[in-house]
């Protein structure tokens, strides 16, 4: 009998909570219905940049399937490679086909040609896959031709493409360059976003945060007090981070570690926020926990930590734009990768820094201290 009132009393102590039965309903539907198909494993919507030097009708015929195959966007076709470099650059292409002079002529007369693939690797999942899709579609090209011209014949002057692969910006492919940043940016979320709130909820639970509420302490001093411990702590785990992936990694940023060091403070200001945010909202430890879990999964799921967001259908792209985490990381990325400074990150940092505005005055604001 013990054990049937105990077990009443909890089911009570769950229904008068305003927040976990709402999480008991939202949670599974976000996981179960909305998350699968932003964590598409299936890499889509590439878009690539074709230099058709060649001219011919072979070219043509290449490029127009490429462009029918369902996995490229022809963004451009740019008269030199080094314009769609700067597409590349640009990122508004991610791999560039370079058809070399005299293709059709040499398929013709030789029976074997060469292209070039050039692929974006700093997201090497993308970049991998696309290298591979395009080599699929030009083998598959070269097949048809060889089914045109020679319907019966077993030689081997049968039409052959050669694929040349150069690899950008992460020539060999390595997953742990494209990995280690961006777990870089998820510790100084946990240290700089989720512990502060953690910390502060926990002194609501053991009432010491009342003796502070009655006393004349202003309540920017008092979160600024509980702040800046941990963007200290941030900042040192920040540069062990730095300091393993050189040693152990051999991973040292292309661009400037300012530039690293700049973002980070930014981007500590904005988890700081937001971590005020949800202790404000938070009546107790479990709660919070419950919250930051939540917050947590979706802010992953969505940043391009693991799914490409080129490859998230559109209307899971848009929520990007709403997640910290996805500008941090891009940054991380593109700085340890392509060597980016403030030029190029003008956007991220633009973004970065409206989160932290936002979030901040709605945690000073929300934040009630009695007198």
């Amino acid at each position: 009998m013990t054990l049937k009132y105990l077990v009443q009393k909890e089911f009570k102590q769950i229904r008068r909570n305003e927040f976990i039965p709402s999480l008991i309903i939202i949670l599974p539907v976000m996981v179960i219905l909305v998350f699968p198909w932003a964590a598409n494993q299936e890499i889509t919507n590439i878009n690539v940049d074709i230099v058709d030097r060649d001219q011919s009708a072979y070219s043509l015929r290449l490029t127009e399937k490429i462009a029918a195959s369902g996995y490229f966007n022809l963004v451009a076709v740019s008269n030199t490679y080094e314009d769609a470099m700067n597409n590349i650059e640009e990122e508004t292409a991610d791999v560039i086909l370079e058809i070399r002079p005299e293709f059709e002529k040499q398929l013709i007369t030789d029976g074997t040609s060469s292209i070039m693939i050039a692929i974006n690797a700093v997201n090497i999942m993308k970049g991998g896959l696309g290298f591979n899709y395009m080599g699929n579609i030009v083998r598959d090209f070269a097949d048809e031709l060889r089914g045109e011209k020679f319907p019966s014949s077993g030689k081997n002057t049968l039409p052959v493409i050669s694929i040349v692969s150069q690899n950008r910006f992460n020539p060999f492919l390595d997953y742990k360059i494209f990995m280690i940043p961006a777990l870089m940016v998820m510790l100084m979320t946990i240290i700089c976003g989720f512990l502060p709130a953690l910390n502060i909820v926990s002194e609501k639970e053991t009432g010491t945060i009342e003796q502070i509420n009655v006393t004349p302490v202003g309540k920017f001093s008092f979160i600024l007090a509980k702040l800046i411990p941990y963007w200290i702590i941030g900042l040192i785990v920040l540069s062990l981070g730095l300091g393993l992936s050189a040693l152990i990694y051999g991973l040292t940023p292309a661009g400037n570690l300012l530039t690293v060091y700049f973002f980070a403070l930014v981007y500590i200001l904005v988890f700081s926020g937001f971590g005020l945010f949800i202790s404000n909202y938070s009546s107790n430890l479990s709660q919070a926990m419950f919250m930051m879990f939540f917050f947590l999964i979706i802010m992953i799921l969505i940043s391009g930590l693991f799914t490409p967001i080129a490859s998230m259908p559109q209307w899971a792209q848009t929520f990007t734009l709403f997640n910290p985490l996805r500008y941090f990381i891009e940054v991380m990325r593109m700085v340890y990768l392509k060597g980016s400074g403030l030029m190029q990150l003008g956007n991220q940092l633009m973004a970065l820094i409206i989160f932290a505005v936002i979030f901040n005055t709605w945690a000073i604001l929300s934040y009630r201290k009695s007198s």
